[in-house]
């Protein structure tokens, strides 16, 4: 089968000079330096296919980033392969370059000075887009992310989330095949990402384009990804969809009791564990083949004023499926580099 995204034992180590302080340690290192490989991606085996919106989790200094500028080129692997739409990265093929998009939460690729409409010009030059075709694009784009004013306005004028719309805009005028996104909407508030996680869903619907979308916010994962890979250490720890995620790692159900009258501290049915108690109300994490039965007992034996069922936290998730995979004990290596 014909990939969009595909990587066999991806690895990418990180060598740096260990100084030793102090001026005999200045002396030292003219004749034998200390080195210092630290590995930020492990042997990673990934295949994404055409038209999958995936999400790439995991926590600070997991490797995601690094991941990502491998498969657009922007740093080599130490070893292993990648390939993305049929062509090695590495190589950086104009070819590939043509068909790829990188948006960054925390880079920009807009002019600070000049007016967005300058910046989409020279892309437009850049990729050579027929100008038709960026015509009618841009003009699609602009009234997705409600950005029909803001066109002619200085980007060093525009609040955050307008700048992150109008480099959402720039990476998509020349109709990319892959997309990556690395933490896109870090830093906006509520209403901004709500208006760019629409504008995600509807274009990969509508154009069939692979999106990797790495995020710290949960809900742009739970909106976005019907799949995800979870990498911690440089490895790979879980790769399917969220449901899976979510009946693997969270086999149960919340259970939010409110009480009436004055009960404190009331017996609750064996298999109950008590969450977190405020007054009358209670969270209870209940066994979810047990629900019905438990709510049911609930019910009948406490005076309960209001009852709703909950799902465990995507974050919670996340963050236990972080605690249960182990880093690698040979994680970083010293070698002695004698210097010649």
């Amino acid at each position: 089968m014909n990939y969009s995204i595909e990587t066999k034992q991806l690895r990418k180590a990180f060598t740096s000079v260990k100084k030793v302080p102090g001026v005999m340690g200045s002396v030292k290192g003219l004749f034998s330096r200390e080195k210092t490989e630290k590995v930020a991606v492990s042997g990673l085996d990934l295949e994404i296919r055409p038209g999958e919106f995936v999400g790439f989790l995991g926590p600070n200094g997991a490797g995601k980033t690094t991941t990502i500028k491998m498969l657009t080129g922007i740093i080599f692997p130490t070893s292993g392969e990648a390939s993305v739409l049929g062509f090695k990265p590495s190589e950086r093929s104009p070819d590939l370059l043509r068909q790829i998009a990188l948006v960054m939460g925390n880079r920009q690729q807009l002019w600070w000075d000049l007016p967005a409409r300058e910046s989409f010009t020279v892309l437009q030059k850049v990729y050579d887009v027929p100008y038709p075709d960026y015509e009618r694009r841009l003009a699609r784009l602009v009234r997705d992310l409600d950005l029909e004013d803001k066109l002619d306005q200085q980007v060093r004028k525009m609040s955050l989330g307008e700048r992150m719309k109008c480099e959402l805009v720039a990476a998509m005028l020349h109709n990319p095949k892959v997309v990556f996104l690395d933490e896109p909407t870090i830093g906006l508030d509520v209403v901004s990402q709500q208006r760019i996680r629409a504008f995600l869903k509807e274009f990969n619907q509508a154009e069939g384009c692979t999106v990797v979308l790495t995020s710290h916010y949960m809900q742009d994962v739970e909106e976005l990804c019907d799949r995800v890979v979870v990498i911690n250490h440089g490895d790979k720890v879980y790769d399917g969809t969220l449901a899976a995620l979510k009946g693997q790692y969270a086999p149960s159900r919340r259970v939010r009791v409110v009480l009436s009258g004055d009960a404190e501290n009331p017996p609750l049915p064996q298999g109950v564990r008590l969450v977190e108690s405020d007054g009358p109300q209670l969270l209870l994490d209940v066994p979810a083949e047990q629900v019905a039965r438990i709510t049911g007992q609930l019910l009948q034996e406490l005076p309960v004023a209001d009852l709703s069922l909950e799902e465990v936290d995507i974050e919670e998730i996340i963050s236990q499926l972080f605690a249960d995979s182990r880093p690698n004990v040979s994680r970083e290596t010293l070698a002695e580099d004698p210097v010649a």
